[in-house]
C-alpha cells in the first residue's frame, strides 16, 4: 500500500513537472513572437506604403545605425550619370557667374516633370548607410534629423532607403514600372501615364540631385514627426497630397528634400510646395 502511494506521488510530481515545462515553453514562444513582431514592424509598416502605391520596395540590407556610426565620407564627385569626375571638371561644373553668385542656389534647384536636372550637374557624394549616398552638404542635417526622430520611431534610427540615383537607375525604375502596368493589361500609352505618377522620368527625379531621400520608419508616427519637424533641419515634405496638381507627384509620405532651413521654414509656415516657393522668388 505504501509503495502504491509513493508511485502515485511520483506520477503527480512528474505530471506537475511536465506542466511547468510546457508553460515555460509557451511563455518562451510568445516572447519570441513578440520580439520578432517588434523588429519586423519597421519593414512591414514603413514599406507598406511603398507596396500599396506601387513604389519600389527596397530590401533590408544592413543593420540599423548605432550612435555616432553614420558611414564614411567618399570624397568623390559624380556627374548625373554616376561617373566619377576629375576634381577640375567638378569645379568647372559648379563655377560661379561674374558677380560671384551661383546661377541657381544649389539647394533650390527645381526638378520635376517640367524641369530636368541641369546639364553637367555634378554632386559630391557621401555614404548615408545601407549603400545609399547623398550630397555631402546635406549629410550632417540629415543625420541630426534622423537621430532626433528616434523617439517617434520606437527608439530606432529611421533609415534612408533611397538617396542619390544615377540617370540609368532612374531609367530602369521607370521601365520596370511601365512593364508592371503592361503586365496588368494596360495599353502602352496608359501604362506610361500611370508609371509617371509614381516614378519620375529619367532626368526629372530629385534623387538625381542627391538632395532627396526616401525614409523608412518602424512606425507611421515617424512620418507625422517628420512632417512637423523636418523644416528645422532644412528638409521639406516634398509631395503632400494637396499639392499633387503642382508637383505632378502623388503623395509620398517617405520622400524628403533638402532646401535649407530658411526656405524650409517659409515653405512649412506658408503651407506651400517647392514649386510655389521658387515661383514666388522669381516674381
Amino acid at each position: 500500500m505504501k509503495e502504491s502511494k509513493i508511485t502515485v506521488r511520483s506520477q503527480r510530481r512528474r505530471k506537475r513537472s511536465r506542466q511547468k515545462r510546457q508553460a515555460w515553453s509557451v511563455a518562451l514562444l510568445l516572447f519570441l513572437l513578440v520580439l520578432m513582431a517588434d523588429f519586423g514592424a519597421g519593414f512591414l509598416v514603413g514599406s507598406s506604403w511603398q507596396k500599396s502605391t506601387g513604389k519600389e520596395v527596397y530590401p533590408e540590407n544592413g543593420a540599423l545605425y548605432t550612435d555616432g556610426d553614420y558611414g564614411a565620407w567618399e570624397n568623390m564627385a559624380y556627374d548625373a550619370q554616376g561617373n566619377v569626375m576629375q576634381f577640375d571638371d567638378w569645379q568647372d561644373s559648379t563655377a560661379q557667374n561674374d558677380d560671384g553668385q551661383d546661377d541657381t542656389a544649389w539647394n533650390l534647384i527645381l526638378v520635376n516633370d517640367k524641369n530636368r536636372v541641369p546639364e553637367g550637374y555634378a554632386v559630391n557624394l557621401v555614404d548615408a548607410g545601407d549603400g545609399e549616398r547623398v550630397d555631402e552638404r546635406i549629410y550632417a542635417p540629415l543625420m541630426e534629423m534622423l537621430e532626433d526622430a528616434r523617439e517617434s520611431n520606437w527608439n530606432q534610427l529611421p533609415r534612408v532607403v533611397s538617396g542619390y540615383r544615377t540617370t540609368e537607375k532612374q531609367q530602369k525604375l521607370y521601365d520596370d514600372k511601365i512593364a508592371e502596368y503592361r503586365k496588368q493589361g494596360y495599353p502602352d500609352e496608359e501604362a506610361e501615364e500611370l508609371a509617371g505618377q509614381w516614378v519620375a522620368l529619367p532626368g526629372h527625379s530629385e534623387h538625381e540631385l542627391g538632395l532627396a531621400v526616401d525614409i523608412n520608419g518602424a512606425t507611421y508616427d515617424v512620418y507625422l514627426w517628420l512632417q512637423t519637424n523636418s523644416y528645422k533641419y532644412g528638409f521639406i515634405f516634398r509631395y503632400p497630397g494637396n499639392k499633387t496638381e503642382l508637383t505632378g507627384v502623388a503623395e509620398e509620405v517617405w520622400h524628403y528634400r533638402y532646401v535649407g532651413v530658411e526656405a524650409a521654414t517659409e515653405i512649412y509656415e506658408q503651407g506651400i510646395c517647392l514649386e510655389e516657393y521658387v515661383e514666388n522668388l522669381e516674381v
